[in-house]
């Protein structure tokens, strides 16, 4: 593996190895209790994530807790066996390419990416 594909695993292995509280605003948008931004597809329907295989290996899934439950604008789907955070029935993701908290590299990304404020 090169180091780019190496890093990238490294990245989607730390953003997914865990369950995450619901969603907050931080500086004007959506993110998780660290921080780290919280992104939106515009492929998604409405309750279902269309991001799937190599989509998701850049776009790692925000991940609810066992016990998460709808609350206000939040809620909770079954994505593909993974249990995915929304905001007003849009599936959260993370960026690989945001490095640290407040990054928010994928905003407009290929035009369908987009933080939420």
């Amino acid at each position: 593996m090169n180091t780019k594909t190496l890093l990238a695993t490294a990245v989607l292995a730390l953003l997914t190895s865990g369950v995450h509280a619901q969603p907050v605003m931080k500086d004007g948008a959506l993110a998780d209790a660290a921080g780290r931004t919280l992104y939106i597809f515009d492929k998604d329907e409405a309750n279902k994530s269309n991001c799937a295989g190599p989509c998701l290996a850049n776009w790692p899934v925000y991940v609810a807790p066992a016990g998460a439950a709808a609350q206000g604008d939040y809620g909770v789907i079954d994505s593909a066996g993974t249990r995915q955070w929304t905001v007003k029935g849009k599936p959260l993701y993370y960026f690989v390419g945001d490095a640290k908290a407040g990054d928010r590299n994928g905003d407009g990304k290929a035009g369908v990416w987009h933080l939420v404020k």
